[in-house]
């Protein structure tokens, strides 16, 4: 049975729960929400097992702060025996307007900490990452206070079907591969 990786970035705790920087997290929990799974506690953070027509997955939610998210990535690609290929890293994009998707099969960090983590963990920047759009309506210096902001009215009127949308892209990414799926994501 194929198995997959699939890492939702985001912060522990309550007063992250609803921000920006906890997109991974929340796309992850709609994934779970939309097959019926719950998360429980792993090493390293939260986890559920699903599966997809044959294949397996690995949720992933890291507790270890996003700064050290590739500490938990190193720890569960190892656990489960695969090559950076069949992992799918999930996170929030300033440079994207909210709700747009961008799926790409390996880059740089952007100045991401959290995908920093990951490439100084993993060695490498060769791992699929699907960025999710949170936008960049701050003003200069405002950035930190942005990314671990609420949701504005609008944002949260569009949440589900970007969650939907994510969600669609995931299984895409599992079932017909990285670039069909960045041809019908990435528009």
């Amino acid at each position: 049975m194929e198995r997959f990786l699939v890492v939702g970035l985001g912060n522990p705790g309550s007063e992250y729960e609803d921000t920006r920087h906890n997109i991974g997290f929340k796309v992850l929990e709609a994934f779970a929400e939309a097959s019926g799974l719950f998360f429980a506690t792993t090493r390293h953070g939260w986890a559920a097992e699903a599966r997809l027509k044959g294949r397996s997955i690995r949720l992933q939610k890291p507790n270890t702060f996003m700064n050290l998210s590739g500490k938990a990535v190193r720890h569960h690609l190892q656990d489960l025996k695969l090559s950076n290929d069949r992992l799918l890293i999930v996170t929030d994009d300033l440079a994207l307007p909210f709700g747009k998707l961008r799926l790409k099969p390996r880059g740089s960090d952007g100045g991401h900490n959290g995908l920093k983590s990951i490439e100084a963990e993993l060695g490498t920047a060769e791992y699929p990452r699907l960025r999710v759009g949170i936008g960049s309506d701050f003003r200069k210096g405002g950035q930190v206070d942005y990314v671990l902001g609420s949701w504005n009215a609008e944002e949260l009127a569009g949440m589900n079907p970007l969650l939907e949308r994510s969600v669609q892209c995931i299984q895409s990414w599992i079932l017909e591969g990285v670039e069909r799926t960045m041809t019908r994501f990435n528009g």
